[in-house]
């Protein structure tokens, strides 16, 4: 059930650290919500930020939950349940950060609970809202095979879980999101190079309408690259993220131009910069205003999670072996 009391929203970011710090900017400018409190268990930290968005301070999160219709949950991914459930229970509708939970199996009791409890629950996979992936609707029409690539500079943050868990499920759920078939067959290989999980993953997904995918992931490379390629019966699209540019290749019919070439069309699409993180949280606060499904549901966070994990245990063995 809603607690709300007045014209406004009232929400909290659970978890201010660089990520958390974003969301709870993004949250203070909705015009929607009114943002009661940050909350952070290193005390310097939450004033610090509590100042810059003029809103309380809170050290420990049960102090803030009576008083918030929604949250905003940013912290490390292994207390993600147990600070989602006790959210829930308070009657809090929830944006999770990415990825869900630690297992399958706590993902799968957080929709039970957010479900029984009439409750918004949307996942934090940001590329969903990147305008070149928004843009592919009504241009996907049954993927055959896609190709991804998703590298990265080292940093520090995030070296608490493979890179599958921290770069490559962005992809995973963009890639369950196109193809609406069950994964069929993992194959995935994978080494640590900067840290003790593994840095450089490749896996090999095949789904069971006959779609293969091929997706790399890496937080140890020297430049950034994120882009995606697309093949399908009538078009070969090429999507760059970074960029957010997207080339869109199809055979036109009639005669060719040139005998024994295919005539081929190309469209190019540009988009501007636009603010995926704000699009998410504005996004959130529309399913909890209107009571609609989240762009990214729980479901989605488990799903992607749950070929995340298969793609893990993978990499581990061909590891180890």
């Amino acid at each position: 059930m809603n607690k709300k009391l007045s014209n406004k929203l009232r929400a909290a970011v659970i978890g201010v650290g660089y990520l958390g710090h974003f969301h709870a900017q993004k949250i203070q400018s909705n015009p929607d919500v009114d943002l009661v409190g940050v909350v952070d268990v290193d005390s310097a930290r939450a004033i610090e930020i509590a100042t810059e968005v003029n809103t309380q301070a809170f050290t420990d999160y049960h102090d803030v939950l009576p008083l918030v219709d929604l949250v905003s949950i940013v912290v490390p991914t292994q207390y993600h349940f147990a600070v989602a459930r006790d959210c829930f229970n308070a009657g809090c509708h929830v944006l999770l950060e990415k990825p869900v939970t630690q297992t399958v199996a706590e993902a799968e009791e957080l929709i039970r609970l957010a479900e029984s409890k009439g409750l918004i629950f949307q996942v934090g996979h940001l590329e969903r809202f990147n305008p070149a992936v928004m843009a592919l609707k009504g241009v996907l029409k049954n993927p055959q095979f896609i190709e991804s690539h998703r590298l990265a500079p080292f940093k520090t943050r995030g070296t608490d879980v493979s890179v599958v868990l921290d770069l490559m499920i962005h992809d995973i759920d963009i890639l369950l999101s196109m193809v609406a078939h069950p994964v069929k067959m993992i194959n995935s290989v994978g080494v640590p190079v900067l840290s003790e999980e593994v840095d450089i993953a490749n896996a090999r997904l095949q789904f069971e309408n006959g779609c293969v995918a091929n997706v790399t992931a890496s937080r140890a490379s020297r430049e950034t690259l994120r882009k995606m390629r697309i093949f399908q019966q009538d078009a070969y699209i090429s999507i760059d993220f970074q960029s957010r540019k997207i080339a869109i290749y199809r055979k036109k019919k009639g005669l060719n131009i040139i005998p024994g070439l295919p005539n081929i069309s190309i469209e190019e699409r540009t988009f501007e910069q636009g603010d995926p993180l704000k699009d998410e949280i504005d996004a959130f606060v529309t399913a909890v205003c209107e009571g609609s499904p989240p762009v990214v549901s729980g479901e989605d966070g488990k799903c992607a999670l749950e070929i995340a994990i298969q793609i893990s245990g993978k990499l581990w063995h061909e590891v180890t072996e």
